[in-house]
């Protein structure tokens, strides 16, 4: 058979496969009667409502130079890895906003980075298409740099993201420019399986994001610029389980639904749609319009732990916290004080989903907790809420209004006086933070006749601690 006779028969073929994917397309559309907001509606359930002053930016981490691409939150919620196109990976402590290490990286183009299950480790890749390992726990050379543990050099493009198999600081995934994915031992250096490439139900474009599911680690699913996203079985390397249509943009982003049945993604088409992983089809689409009649591009998601909400940044800066269940945005932390100036690249939840974390072009990152509300009322002029190592009680401050105990709900100290020499002002780092306060914590041992507002001079010398 000639050439011009199999490039003859691989056109007719392309067009069959695009006809019968386009029937097929029609025959679920008529089969999906309903979505996930429709069913929502039907059974009356309303949306989450947040006031604006429900979700408070508590932390901005500032000391990245350049623009900030990825992040990553240890298991035990308090450390932070951002990688940055200054070329370095800074390790930040949530509570305190300390940087504790400094890595500088062997290339400046930084894509992707990922603490280990054990936080013992962060792994980081970009342009030069090596996923590095660095050991925390490594000494410094002469130079004060902590050495390179690991290189895993395979990939023949750029690598675009990169994630620890839950449990397993030896194994790592990595989605890369060459339209692959691959299983690493981190031990050893050595590639385990190659997800893609050669085999035809593998991407046909860069694969961008991935996403390994928290409640079986055998799956994994990546997003591509193909426009689709594909479902990984890593004991079944030679074909996708599952490839998964509706986006009309590149997929920037995927990320598993909290239950492991449902996965969502985002896409320069500038909406998420959330898929369920058994039946292949997409359960929903969440779309915002900004004003001038355009989707912003979606660059990132994070589900809270019940999955009901969906943190989403775009390209225009915003970060939306969209409602799952009734497909409506609950609040933009975008309009928000003290909000990110940049398109948002990156964000991710604390393990126990107190604390959101994004990462943006303006070089920073924020860090954003609830204000929670105590019987319903909410001290004025805020300072912060924290909980004590001892009984466990929560305190809220606020300049004028009281203190709130909340484990009694309700205005306990009403402030009425000075300070008296029976309020005590301690680092932050001795309370054990929710996320939700300004570095300083007050350590109250007080009769209640003696508890008393703040003065302007004294709330500002406050601050100066932080």
């Amino acid at each position: 058979m000639s050439v011009a006779e199999l490039k003859e028969r691989h056109v007719s073929a392309t067009a069959t496969v695009n006809s019968l994917r386009d029937r097929l397309k029609e025959k679920r559309i008529l089969l999906l009667d309903t979505d996930v907001a429709g069913y929502a509606r039907s059974i009356g359930r309303t949306a989450v409502s947040f006031g604006p002053t429900d979700l408070v930016c508590c932390r901005t981490l500032q000391g990245h130079t350049g623009k900030v691409y990825s992040l990553d939150w240890t298991a035990e919620k308090n450390r932070i890895v951002s990688a940055s196109q200054d070329g370095r990976l800074i390790v930040w402590n949530a509570l305190t906003s300390q940087k504790t290490h400094a890595l500088k990286l062997p290339c400046a183009w930084v894509m992707a980075c990922a603490f280990s299950p054990s936080g013992q480790s962060v792994a980081s890749g970009g342009l030069d298409s090596v996923c590095t390992i660095f050991n925390l726990n490594s000494p410094v050379d002469k130079d004060g740099n902590l050495p390179v543990s690991r290189m895993l050099s395979g990939h023949k493009g750029y690598i675009s993201s990169c994630q620890y198999v839950p449990g397993q600081d030896t194994r790592l995934i990595t989605s890369s420019g060459d339209q692959t994915c691959v299983l690493w031992d981190v031990t050893t250096g050595q590639r385990i399986s190659v997800f893609g490439g050669e085999f035809p139900s593998g991407h046909t474009a860069d694969v961008l994001s991935v996403s390994i599911n928290g409640t079986n680690s055998n799956m994994f699913v990546s997003g591509s610029c193909d426009a689709t996203a594909r479902l990984w079985d890593t004991r079944i390397a030679s074909r996708a389980v599952r490839t998964f249509h509706g986006h009309e943009g590149d997929v920037n982003t995927v990320k598993f639904f909290p239950d492991g049945l449902r996965f969502g993604t985002g896409s320069d088409d500038g909406t998420c749609r959330l898929f369920d992983m058994r039946t292949g089809h997409q359960l929903q689409v969440y779309g915002q319009l900004c004003g001038d009649g355009d989707f912003p591009i979606v660059t990132s998601i994070a589900f809270s732990i019940s999955g009901r909400l969906m943190f989403v940044g775009y390209s225009n800066g915003d970060c939306f916290v969209w409602d799952t269940l009734v497909a409506k945005v609950a609040l933009n932390l975008g309009s928000l004080h003290d909000s990110h100036e940049q398109r948002v690249t990156c964000l991710g939840l604390s393990a126990d989903g107190s604390a959101l974390c994004t990462g943006s072009w303006d070089k920073n990152l924020k860090i954003t907790g609830v204000l929670r509300k105590l019987n319903g009322r909410r001290p004025t002029g805020y300072l912060g809420i924290w909980r004590t190592q001892k009984g466990g009680v929560m305190f809220a401050v606020g300049i004028s209004s009281g203190v709130y105990d909340s484990s009694e709900a309700e205005c306990r100290l009403p402030m009425s006086h000075r300070w008296s020499s029976n309020i005590q002002l301690h680092p932050f780092h001795s309370m054990e933070s929710k996320f939700c306060a300004p570095a300083v914590t007050i350590k109250l041992s007080v009769k209640p006749q003696t508890v008393c507002s703040l003065s302007e001079r004294e709330y500002n010398a406050i601050l100066k601690m932080q």
